[in-house]
């Protein structure tokens, strides 16, 4: 099953981000893609509003990890925002560990996490960012772990 999302503008997309915030748990690792541009970390930076991240959030393309401490009342106490799209093989994707990073009450959201699917297997939500228009995005949300929160993203979805 899949959850789609319409945003019509920018703006929109973060406040699917923020939205999205309550669909997550600790532990969760969400895995985006989507063209360059289609605005994965905008919606990145909806998330990070919604769990409480008062710091800016910038693209961790360079860095590949940042790590936002959170405010929430969900006990999701770290955001780490991360980005594949320069790793030049499954190693290096290996030795961020995000597994483990995620293990005490941290989330993780990985941009181009479509080029690191293979090590996560099925417990992962994924998210597709579908290009309509300059602005326009169609959200679509897929994996075992969305199975598991339906209820959530049927009321994110709606």
């Amino acid at each position: 099953m899949s959850w789609q999302r319409f945003c019509a503008t920018t703006e929109d997309t973060i406040t699917a981000g923020e939205a999205f915030a309550g669909v997550l748990s600790q532990g969760d690792i969400v895995l985006l893609s989507g063209t360059l541009g289609a605005g994965k970390t905008t919606f990145v930076k909806g998330v990070a509003k919604g769990l409480g991240v008062s710091e800016r959030v910038t693209s961790p393309t360079f860095t590949m990890v940042r790590e936002h401490l959170c405010s929430n009342t969900l006990g999701i106490e770290t955001l780490q925002h991360c980005d594949v799209y320069r790793v030049e093989s499954l190693d290096e994707v290996l030795d961020l560990a995000l597994g483990e990073l995620v293990e005490e009450s941290a989330v993780a959201l990985v941009e181009w996490g479509e080029l690191a699917a293979s090590l996560f297997g099925r417990d992962v939500m994924t998210i597709d960012f579908g290009v309509l228009d300059d602005d326009a995005r169609i959200l679509t949300v897929d994996g075992a772990l969305a199975d598991t929160r339906a209820s959530r993203l049927d009321l994110w979805a709606s």
